[in-house]
């Protein structure tokens, strides 16, 4: 295997599109892998999503030249080169920033640890819940941010407050040193070009839903 892309400073960012295969194709090659396969094939990796062999030779591709024809891929030696690509080959503290219903879900969620995701702080405004421990994790005032994030060297953020909060606490979470926030507040972000951000609107993700099942339905088929 030759990953001559990754990790290199000057490597094409890939498209969303592609990191976000590259996610299932992980998932696919750790389910192999405990069903005791030592070799898979493009076919394998995606069909489970649907995806054409091509495609996700043409993923792989963007990262470097993996596997041999004839061959196949190397289940262990694909995920390692994967969660290298991904990030997720090392430990990535977070914070959280605001413990209403959804923050406590995420508290809760165990695939965050499992991925080597870690919460290690947690804010919130609310006097009522500073000093609460959650898994752990004791809730601090939110002027505590900048000190925390650079005691943990945290770079990534969960962001679950009010929409009407979202923008001031992202500015404060980004002057205090964080590189990427997960966006759950349902408003955009205006964040600096180092600075990304994904939002995670759920009710959105539901709308989309609902209007293809009513397509189904009414008879139509939509196309994604």
């Amino acid at each position: 295997m030759n990953p001559s892309r990754n990790g290199h400073p000057n490597a094409k960012p890939a498209p969303k599109a592609v990191v976000g295969r590259v996610s299932l194709y992980l998932r696919q090659l750790e389910s192999l892998q405990r069903e005791g396969l030592t070799k898979t094939s493009s076919h394998q990796l995606g069909e489970p999503f649907g995806i054409k062999n091509a495609q996700v030779r043409k993923d792989l591709a963007f990262f470097g030249q993996f596997g041999r024809p004839g061959v196949g891929y190397d289940v262990t030696d694909l995920i390692l080169v994967l969660r290298r690509i991904l990030g997720v080959d090392k430990d990535w503290p977070l914070i959280l920033v605001g413990l209403g219903n959804l923050g406590r879900a995420l508290l809760r969620y165990r695939g965050f640890q499992s991925r080597r995701f870690h919460i290690v702080a947690i804010f919130d405004t609310d006097p009522r819940k500073v000093g609460q421990v959650h898994q752990g994790v004791p809730v601090e005032p939110l002027d505590e941010l900048a000190r925390s994030i650079t005691a943990h060297k945290v770079s990534l953020a969960l962001l679950c407050v009010p929409a009407e909060a979202a923008q001031a606490v992202a500015d404060q979470m980004i002057d205090s040193g964080i590189r990427g926030i997960l966006n759950f507040a349902p408003v955009p972000l205006a964040v600096p070009p180092r600075v990304s951000v994904i939002a995670v609107d759920l009710s959105i993700q539901l709308e989309n839903l609902a209007y293809k099942v009513q397509g189904s339905l009414d008879g139509v088929s939509w196309a994604g």
